[in-house]
């Protein structure tokens, strides 16, 4: 991946809102193509992730020397991050995929699961699920038995963005769905609250379709991104 085309592209510097209608998105191979390996990021995803910066060129420029390196990015601007315990954080990536909407990027970090979503997304996902009875710091009530606890990161928060090119690294931060462009979609708080608790009934009834890659390769899902709506 030649890294230095992103700076050369006048483009890739200037920040956006990160709120496109509709995108396709790079994904993980699926299991026995490249086992384990983790999507990449296209320069003009990078550029997307680097507007999140207010000096986006600075965080090219470290990608463009470190490209398997991960990078420390604002939320609450370009993009709000609902961070999920990974199994869980997978069958909502699952019915997002299988019975909605699609989703936008999605990494992998420390065992969670990141799901990319609308900048306002992490306020507003809060007060839904406490309207519904459910905080996201605690379980209770009948589907809610099932909901981890989520943390919703928005402004004034910074996340572990995974690097463009995928790391060597065992356990690094590493993208199930990377960005391929300037404008991804991304899903708002009424989107991320219909995959939680839908994959909390889900996991309720005993009935739960999880991801097909087994554990050791928890990357080897594929996602039909042309199914995005």
């Amino acid at each position: 991946m030649d890294m230095t085309t992103w700076l050369r592209d006048p483009g890739t510097a200037t920040a956006g809102t990160g709120t496109g209608t509709c995108a396709t998105g790079t994904v993980a191979p699926p299991h026995g193509a490249d086992a384990g390996a983790a999507a990449e990021v296209t320069p003009p995803g990078a550029a997307w992730l680097a507007s999140a910066e207010a000096f986006p060129r600075t965080v090219l420029a470290f990608w463009e020397s470190r490209p398997s390196a991960p990078a420390v990015l604002p939320c609450g601007t370009v993009f709000d991050v609902v961070n999920a315990p990974g199994t869980f954080g997978r069958r909502m990536l699952d019915r997002l995929w299988e019975e909605g909407p699609g989703s936008g990027p999605v990494a992998l970090h420390r065992g969670r699961t990141m799901l990319f979503a609308a900048p306002g997304t992490a306020q507003r996902l809060r007060a839904l699920l406490r309207w519904t009875g459910e905080p996201p710091t605690r379980s209770g009530g009948t589907w809610g038995r099932s909901v981890p606890p989520l943390i919703c990161h928005g402004p004034g928060d910074a996340v572990t963005v995974p690097p463009p090119a995928p790391a060597e690294t065992p356990g690094a931060p590493r993208w199930l769905v990377a960005p391929d462009t300037r404008t991804p979609w991304l899903p708002g708080p009424e989107v991320l609250l219909w995959a939680c608790v839908r994959a909390a009934r889900a996991d309720a009834r005993h009935d739960v379709r999880v991801s097909i890659s087994p554990p050791a390769d928890p990357g080897a899902k594929v996602y039909d991104v042309s199914r995005r709506r």
